[in-house]
C-alpha cells in the first residue's frame, strides 16, 4: 500500500506497518498504544477548555509513543490524528522533546511545515520549568 498521503483511511495500517514493540504480544496491545491518541487529544482540548495543562503526563505519552513507533511515524500519525487548532500546542511539546521535523510528509492531501505553525509560549514558559 501506498503511504504517500495519510489519511483516516490508511492510518491503521501505516500504524501496524510501523510499529516496533518487541513486549507487543496481541493485538489488545498494539490498540491500547494506539489510545494514546486519544489521550493526548484529551488534554490538549482539555487545555483549550479550562487553560489547565497536564505538561509531564502529556510528555509521557508522546515519549510512549515514541518507544513504540520511530519519531517521523508517530509524528506523522499524531499531527494526522490531531486537529489543527491543537498544532501549536503539539509543536511546542515536539520541539521541547526534539521530536519536531522541519517538514511533515503528506496528511490529507497536504505537507506540513513546521516554520508555519506558531508554538505556544504559555507552554513552552511551562516546559522551560519541568
Amino acid at each position: 500500500m501506498n503511504f504517500d498521503d495519510l489519511n483516516d483511511d490508511n492510518f491503521l495500517l501505516y500504524a501496524m506497518k510501523h510499529y516496533e514493540n518487541p513486549q507487543c504480544l496481541s493485538e489488545k496491545d498494539f490498540l491500547n498504544d494506539l489510545k494514546i491518541f486519544k489521550y493526548i487529544k484529551r488534554l490538549l482540548n482539555k487545555y483549550k477548555m479550562t487553560g489547565e495543562l497536564r505538561e509531564r503526563l502529556m510528555l509521557n505519552h508522546i515519549i510512549m509513543l515514541s518507544n513504540v513507533f520511530p519519531v517521523e511515524v508517530f509524528v506523522r500519525l499524531l499531527f494526522l490524528k490531531m486537529p489543527e487548532k491543537f498544532w501549536p500546542e503539539l509543536k511546542t511539546f515536539m520541539i521541547y522533546l526534539n521530536y519536531m521535523p522541519d517538514n511533515i510528509q503528506s496528511i490529507n492531501g497536504k505537507g506540513i511545515i513546521s516554520s508555519d505553525i506558531p508554538i505556544n509560549m504559555k507552554i513552552a514558559e511551562k516546559l522551560r520549568n519541568v
